[in-house]
């Protein structure tokens, strides 16, 4: 898959991920309507060229409030990304070359009032998707949103990613409906956040590609 293409689509205003990235910005924006006046902190995971945040962000009153880390492995994303943050003049927003499945990526940037997960569980393995949704209660702050993203493909993983968030203290604040077609949730954390555990892989990015042909070789 080359990372730079995939990001085309976007810019087909009827295309499943142009509709995919209306949803999550407008659940971004309900995440920065919500939040308290003063410095606001957000993580990106697997960011890409950080449409989902910078393009919120770039017209939001409270986006000059937020600090934001972005980490991307692609360096062509990541001069992407860097060059919308700069026109849109987002000097609180860095974007970081590296592993997001790593802890270490995101030292001293959390626990974050805002965490996108969008484009990462539908190419996790079911086990990552699950260790990375218990690693939300460290990435995330108390009162904090975690927007996600995940496929309707069979079989539909959906629920059980939404239970584990619920089992480890998250509310359901926003689900898609099934039909269409795929997830954009949104979940508020609840307890108090968990230490961040440094040197541990959360997740391995093995793509769609290659979880279908694990399914069906």
């Amino acid at each position: 898959m080359d990372w730079v293409d995939w990001h085309a689509d976007y810019d087909v205003p009827d295309s499943k991920l142009a509709h995919r990235l209306r949803i999550v910005q407008a659940r971004i924006r309900t995440a920065l309507d919500a939040m308290p006046a003063g410095p606001r902190t957000a993580v990106s995971l697997c960011a890409g060229q950080g449409r989902d945040l910078i393009g919120v962000l770039a017209g939001h009153p409270r986006g000059g409030d937020v600090r934001a880390r972005l980490v991307e492995l692609d360096q062509r994303n990541v001069n992407a990304a860097r060059a919308a943050a700069r026109a849109a003049g987002l000097d609180g927003v860095e974007v970081v070359r590296g592993d997001a499945g790593l802890t270490d990526c995101y030292a001293g940037a959390v626990p974050a009032d805002l965490v996108v997960a969008c484009g990462v569980f539908g190419n996790l393995t079911d086990e990552d998707v699950l260790a990375t949704v218990d690693a939300c209660r460290a990435l995330c702050a108390r009162g904090g949103t975690v927007v996600w993203t995940r496929h309707r493909g069979a079989p539909d993983r959906v629920p059980a990613t939404c239970a584990r968030f619920e089992e480890g203290g998250f509310e359901r604040l926003f689900l898609t409906p099934p039909e269409v077609g795929f997830s954009v949730g949104a979940h508020r954390h609840a307890g108090d956040p968990v230490p961040l555990r440094p040197g541990r892989r959360m997740f391995t990015f093995v793509g769609a590609a290659t979880l279908r042909a694990m399914v069906d070789p």
